[in-house]
């Protein structure tokens, strides 16, 4: 059944589905790492595409910028697509010199400072979490892969250009590794579907050192990100 955001049927889009940020990322995993590929989704360019990975059906769909684009899209594929697995491919900034540009975190929690959770109701705030058996995989994955790597906690934020006294060294000292800001929505709506999530990034810049990478490297440490999410979708079961 399509949505007013998406023109899939039932059964074009996997059970396990990958989604990146940009739309076109998806694209690039769709070109290079699937076959026998179909284009099942480009409303409003967000595409999606259902393709083979080893032999098992995989999607990988764009989540748009934000917890509300995240919010709509991760909530139509567990509610209307009857997608199991959602795993997000991104990128974040780092708040620690040991977490260093082109490292990659496996995102175990996710704070935030968006009232997205606030439809809840709760009498609370709710602490969002990945799936333990996704994130068992991709450390097992990570560690035969040999990647720079690290698994914790991070900063959802609705909020790209801060004004400038604010400062991220309040959640640093928290042990929070970096920021981005779609996971918060991605792991709530896991959470109220009782579906599996995982948030894998790539750290593009850092806080602390103000180091960022170049084009080139940034190609390369995503593709080590992506490969890392494929297998860990392939895995789960």
């Amino acid at each position: 059944m399509a949505t007013v955001h998406n023109e899939a049927k039932k059964g074009d889009i996997a059970k396990v589905v990958l989604m990146c940020g940009d739309p076109l990322r998806a694209k690039f995993i769709a070109d290079n790492y699937l076959s026998e590929v179909t284009k099942v989704n480009q409303v409003r360019n967000m595409f999606c595409y259902t393709g083979d990975y080893r032999g098992k059906k995989i999607s990988v769909m764009g989540s748009g910028m934000g917890v509300p684009s995240m919010g709509i899209y991760v909530h139509e594929l567990y509610d209307h697509y009857d997608v199991d697995t959602v795993i997000r491919v991104g990128t974040c900034g780092s708040f620690s010199k040991d977490v260093k540009v082109r490292d990659v975190i496996i995102a175990m929690g996710a704070c935030s400072d968006s009232n997205y959770a606030s439809e809840f109701e709760l009498n609370g705030t709710f602490a969002p979490l990945a799936t333990f058996s996704l994130l068992d995989i991709a450390n097992t994955v990570s560690r035969s892969m040999k990647l720079d790597y690290h698994v914790g906690n991070i900063l959802t934020s609705d909020v790209f250009y801060h004004e400038p006294n604010y400062s991220y060294k309040k959640w640093s000292n928290l042990g929070v590794l970096g920021v981005e800001m779609e996971t918060y929505a991605l792991y709530l709506k896991a959470a109220k579907f009782n579906k599996k999530a995982l948030t894998i990034l790539t750290v593009s810049d850092n806080l602390e050192t103000k180091e960022e990478t170049t084009s080139e490297e940034r190609q390369s440490s995503f593709n080590k990100m992506m490969e890392l999410a494929l297998e860990v979708a392939y895995l789960d079961d």
